[in-house]
């Protein structure tokens, strides 16, 4: 991926509780984003369309637009309907696709962006990249981190739970980047930000070790601040190098490879883990592994129903998907039937945990 504008802005407002929603209104009067209520208001199918009628009253002029797909055509035709008119602000409410939509569309004419997340799958919530999919494959697009971003936890327990579990492999899959990373700096000699890092470092420790789930309200809330965390330490690298190493290659190999078989998050986590394994850090392969049952996410490919032979296949193309990258599976460079070997073992050594 090419590397995004490079910039230390958080957003300007930060709210995840019960309720926060009802803000909405207040929050975009801020002279910052918009004094006069003259925003675009991005829903998808499901709970974006419900938030949208819940808040419209107190948008003033708001015009509210459906994206679907999550596609780089549904993002560029978005962004040419928000040029008809003088927009303040677009705001981007619902999962994942309707976000990362939002942000492209608003990139493209340089206007802010609220994100209103009404799931917890992953990072893009807050992140300076759009995954947007391009005949048929699923590229990462540059965009502005959003101006302001909004959970409200009571539309997030209403959503699909496995959606919202999945966020948590997202953020501990940190970890791993972060290794693949400084392993980049022993062997390249690759500067690494410090600041990007121990942004992407915290919430991933927090959310790995920290007891509940997304049945409380403590966790849940803690797991929003460290997806929110990790998309600014993205903007703060100028690149998703702290967020994506060898664990996302093997994501986005599946992707192109078997796309439809698991989300981002599911195949984020069971990536950082087997590189983790790889990488032959015992302590914190049981800590993901310990994690990722915790919360009944897949751990092997077989959970999610991917051959020994696809997983194989996978694991030797993801190198491939991010040439510029150098992480553990570039730095051991494993042959095919290297890899069946480890991965063999790892199966072994996930059953022990």
């Amino acid at each position: 991926m090419p590397l995004l504008a490079r910039t230390i802005m958080a957003p300007l407002h930060i709210d995840v509780r019960r309720g926060a929603v009802a803000d909405l209104g207040r929050i975009l009067a801020d002279g910052r984003i918009s004094a006069g209520g003259d925003v675009a208001v991005v829903v998808g199918p499901g709970q974006g369309e419900k938030i949208a009628e819940l808040i419209k009253p107190n948008l003033g002029s708001a015009d509210v637009y459906t994206a679907a797909g999550g596609t780089l055509d549904s993002a560029v035709e978005l962004a040419g309907k928000l040029r008809s008119r003088s927009y303040d602000a677009v705001v981007g409410i619902g999962g994942g696709k309707t976000i990362d939509t939002a942000k492209y569309a608003a990139t493209r004419w340089g206007m802010p962006m609220v994100s209103v997340a009404t799931s917890l799958a992953n990072d893009g919530i807050a992140s300076p990249v759009a995954s947007l999919v391009n005949d048929g494959i699923k590229g990462s697009y540059g965009v502005h981190i959003p101006i302001a971003v909004i959970v409200d936890l009571d539309f997030v327990e209403d959503g699909p739970e496995r959606h919202n579990r999945a966020g948590v492999g997202d953020v501990i899959s940190n970890i791993s980047a972060l290794a693949d990373w400084e392993l980049a700096r022993e062997v390249r000699g690759e500067p690494v930000d410090g600041l990007a890092a121990s942004l992407a470092r915290v919430g991933a420790e927090a959310v790995l070790t920290m007891p509940g789930g997304m049945q409380d309200d403590p966790f849940v809330t803690v797991l929003a601040e460290a997806l929110i965390s990790s998309g600014l330490a993205m903007a703060v690298c100028g690149s998703s190098r702290p967020c994506s190493g060898g664990c996302h290659e093997i994501m986005h190999a599946v992707d192109s490879l078997l796309p439809g078989t698991a989300s981002h998050g599911e195949l984020a986590g069971l990536g950082a883990l087997f590189c983790t394994f790889l990488r032959g850090d015992e302590r914190r392969f049981v800590q993901m592994a310990e994690c990722l049952a915790r919360h009944e996410l897949p751990r092997t490919h077989l959970d999610l129903g991917i051959s020994d032979d696809h997983f194989v296949d996978a694991v030797e193309f993801a190198p491939r998907t991010r040439p510029d990258r150098y992480t553990i599976l570039e730095h051991l460079a494993l042959e095919p039937a290297q890899i069946r070997r480890k991965m063999g073992e790892y199966v072994d050594a996930v059953a022990d945990h």
